[in-house]
């Protein structure tokens, strides 16, 4: 399974696009300013979007995408949230105010967009040319939000994504029961806005290190940092790989950065976890 990083970051600069991440061309996980560096051909091949949460850096582009590629769709784009995330977008976004309702364009009956929701702990079958299993997993944030874990219904792998999140328990009791290929987890706030990180419900490297040691023990995977602020992703970076040495946990994974751009190969059969 291949998973494309249109984006990664937690705001925009030079270089700098916000969360989005493109799986085996047909899967799109978050719809933040990364998708324009899509070719319009590129984004007309996706079939559904499974969104994280409501917040603007994660759906900032689906609108644009929709409108740029109104003339080469021949079926719906269907796009999966929780409930309160696809009450967000027909409030606020699909209203016919910012947005034309697409939900109801060119007509109720052949729409251009068809919402479809999910709840926490759900599994759906999405892709139609390379078929994928995408369990909702929990996520603590300032708004209803989750995860994701995503694998190829042949193969056993997963891709984890923990969304925008802090501190969360039940997501690890989870993660430890999957054969996982690769993480990506976020880490927003540095440590000397520590409190600010909580109070948006944000990782900063503290609680990170915390996160990552409730890795399963006999766990093998690489693990990405992702959602650095721009202005301090240096910083971040160093106090990260700081923390993670003192609490010693190298031998249980391999820790890398996140950047757009990259595409990361989950394998079909998990990693070595002995």
């Amino acid at each position: 399974m291949q998973v494309r990083v249109l984006g990664c970051s937690g705001a925009i600069a030079r270089g700098a696009r916000t969360t989005s991440f493109l799986v085996d061309g047909d899967l799109l996980v978050d719809a933040g300013t990364g998708v324009g560096d899509l070719t319009l051909e590129e984004m007309a091949q996706i079939d559904d979007v499974v969104l994280t949460h409501s917040h603007l850096d994660h759906i900032a582009a689906l609108p644009l995408m929709v409108d740029a590629v109104a003339s080469l769709r021949r079926r719906p784009l269907r796009v999966h949230g929780l409930r309160a995330t696809l009450q967000v977008l027909r409030a606020h976004v699909f209203n016919n105010l910012v947005w034309p309702d697409f939900t109801a364009l060119p007509t109720t009956d052949a729409p251009l967009v068809h919402f479809v929701e999910f709840d926490i702990g759900q599994s759906l079958m999405l892709g139609r040319r390379v078929p994928k299993v995408v369990e909702v997993l929990p996520a603590v944030h300032t708004v209803p939000a989750c995860g994701f874990a995503v694998r190829r219904a042949d193969g056993h792998s997963h891709w984890v994504y923990s969304g925008d999140t802090e501190r969360n328990k039940p997501f690890w009791r989870r993660v430890n029961q999957l054969d996982v290929g690769a993480l990506v987890i976020e880490t927003a706030f540095s440590t000397r806005e520590r409190q600010l990180a909580e109070r948006s419900l944000h990782l900063s490297p503290p609680t990170l290190a915390e996160e990552l040691a409730q890795m399963s023990p006999i766990a093998r995977y690489p693990v990405y940092v992702t959602h650095t602020k721009p202005a301090a992703a240096a910083e971040i970076m160093a106090e990260v790989n700081a923390l993670v040495g003192q609490l010693r946990l190298w031998d249980r994974m391999e820790l890398r950065w996140l950047e757009a751009g990259q595409i990361l190969e989950v394998p079909a059969v998990a990693l070595d976890r002995g």
